[in-house]
């Protein structure tokens, strides 16, 4: 995975609640097995009509929406455990979702392939949404290192909590393998003070 450390971008507003993985990412698509190609049917059934054609207004197909983070309503990531959804997310491009409240397994998921979920309060939600949709060019930062979300234009900030666990694997750019690799002297000195003790 990439090092994460600070994002700045444009955000995409997706002002809906409850948005479930089959709405992430419908079950007709996950067939595949590899990551790669599940960002062209995100949202799938609310980007295209029954004949395929882009739905106008909806936000992915809005030209003046664009960026890495995209700002959802509450409850993101609800229903089933699928990690297709992340995958979706990832392979279209997102690499911060804004929520006021995640699904545990989604969160989970989102951590483990490299998309940092940021909850926020739900007043800051809505400032954020009011900002964003006044101006869609209106950047966002986002600072793993310091838990840290910005609305750069005004400065208001307002700190998120993470598993410190994740974020270490985030900043440096790990997976649950790799970690293990990176305190392998560590493991091995354990694992010989242990047989020493027996």
């Amino acid at each position: 995975m990439e090092k994460f450390q600070i994002i700045e971008s444009t955000a995409v507003l997706l002002r809906v609640e409850n948005i479930d993985t089959d709405q992430i990412i419908p079950a007709r698509f996950m067939k595949a097995t590899t990551r790669e190609g599940f960002g062209e049917n995100l949202f799938r059934d609310w980007r295209y009509d029954e004949t395929g054609k882009p739905v106008k207004g909806f936000v992915l197909n809005d030209p003046q929406y664009s960026g890495t983070i995209l700002i959802a309503g509450k409850n993101f990531g609800s229903g089933s455990s699928r990690e297709h959804a992340a995958w979706a997310l990832f392979d279209y491009g997102f690499r911060v979702i804004v929520s006021s409240f995640f699904a545990d397994i989604f969160r989970n998921n989102a951590l483990n392939n490299g998309i940092l979920p940021v909850q926020v309060s739900q007043d800051y939600l809505e400032k954020l949404f009011v900002m964003v949709s006044g101006n869609p060019q209106t950047m966002i930062s986002v600072n793993l290192e310091n838990q840290e979300i910005i609305l750069v234009e005004t400065g208001e900030k307002e700190r998120f909590e993470i598993n410190q666990y994740k974020k270490k694997c985030l900043l440096n750019g790990y997976d649950d393998i790799d970690y293990l690799l990176s305190i392998k002297d560590k493991i091995e000195e354990f694992e010989k003070s242990r047989m020493h003790r027996k």
